[in-house]
């Protein structure tokens, strides 16, 4: 049986070779941010500037693919103009969607620019058909990305109750806060990352090699401390070893990646609009492995939902670029549910 639901595949460009690499390995869609604030992957050597966001959107335009622009942190009163300023040049530009948390600049959005299609991002936490309606009532939302943290009946029971199209992660990175709202991140750097747009901002980070091994900190905090066999990590607390009742361990989080590619046929009868892929802090040849393997999935899946079975090379490859070389159905699996 071939299937007649088509799901988008969404993946991250962190750069114009991450965008073009994942248009020429088959996504659909690419998400995209400028280098400021205003998205929530803003680290040095990331994201676009004005000439290369134009030249990223020329080229998935000319291949038929569409170009999604984060715009997905909290503008505060002093600083409303520059993500304002976002949203205009998003129209200017010909982005296909842009990608919202903040209610305010969606009222902005669609009172300015009326006919830019409009996203609730994963950062505005909407897990419920009743919110996700009030969005798509008043501002206009077309597609909802889902948090990581519903079950897959849960995921169905939104999907049945609204008619926003729903996206969900497929693989990548995991957050034990809600969606990048880092109280962790902002207590040991005072810097919100859903205002300052980015989890432990590379301006606190800190490698440092010790006679104990390669230290990392974050605004001085020691956040782990490696081998010099073990491969040094981005300082995150969430994903840090601290000594607990005189044990060193991932006392937080354990780095692991979701990874739901054995779930794509529950997907598609459910009716998923778009399997998103997070890392847009990753590299291309990230961006290149994870396309092509989802690529090759999805197109597996149209051909017959019947006999999809995710191959074990497709497996190994997401591994390779997984956190921990492990991965998880995180929330989706809860069979109790």
């Amino acid at each position: 049986m071939t299937s007649t639901h088509r799901i988008e595949l969404v993946c991250p460009a962190g750069s114009l070779p991450a965008l073009k690499t994942a248009i020429d390995h088959g996504a659909d869609c690419v998400y995209l941010g400028f280098k400021d604030a205003t998205n929530a992957r803003n680290f040095t050597g990331l994201n676009f500037d004005p000439q290369q966001m134009r030249d990223g959107i020329d080229y998935a335009h000319r291949r038929g693919r569409k170009v999604l622009l984060a715009l997905n942190t909290y503008p505060q009163s002093d600083n409303w103009s520059s993500w304002t300023a976002a949203i205009d040049r998003a129209a200017e530009f010909g982005i296909d969607a842009v990608i919202l948390a903040d209610p305010g600049l969606m009222a902005y959005a669609r009172r300015t620019h009326p006919a830019l299609r409009l996203h609730l991002s994963v950062q505005g936490s909407a897990t419920s058909y009743e919110a996700i309606n009030y969005y798509h009532e008043r501002f206009g939302i077309q597609r909802a990305v889902l948090p990581r943290v519903l079950s897959l009946a849960q995921v169905e029971q939104v999907i049945t109750h609204t008619p926003v199209e729903i996206e969900v992660f497929g693989f990548g990175g995991l957050c034990v806060m809600v969606e990048g709202r880092c109280a962790l991140s902002a207590y040991a750097t005072g810097e919100s990352p859903n205002c300052n747009g980015a989890c432990s901002p590379g301006k606190h980070v800190r490698w440092e090699q010790t006679p104990q091994g390669m230290e990392t900190r974050l605004n001085g905090i020691l956040i782990d401390r490696f081998a010099d066999d073990e491969r040094a990590g981005y300082p995150t607390l969430c994903k840090g070893r601290f000594e607990v009742n005189d044990e060193t361990y991932y006392a937080i989080e354990e780095p692991t990646s979701l990874n739901t590619l054995e779930m794509l046929p529950e997907l598609a009868r459910i009716g998923v609009a778009a399997i998103k892929i997070e890392g847009r802090q990753r590299s291309p040849a990230y961006v290149t492995q994870v396309t092509r393997v989802w690529r090759a999935a999805l197109d597996q899946l149209a051909r017959s939902v019947a006999d999809f079975k995710p191959l074990p090379a497709w497996m190994a490859e997401l591994n390779k670029v997984s956190e921990g070389q492990s991965h998880t159905l995180g929330a989706y699996y809860r069979p109790w549910k």
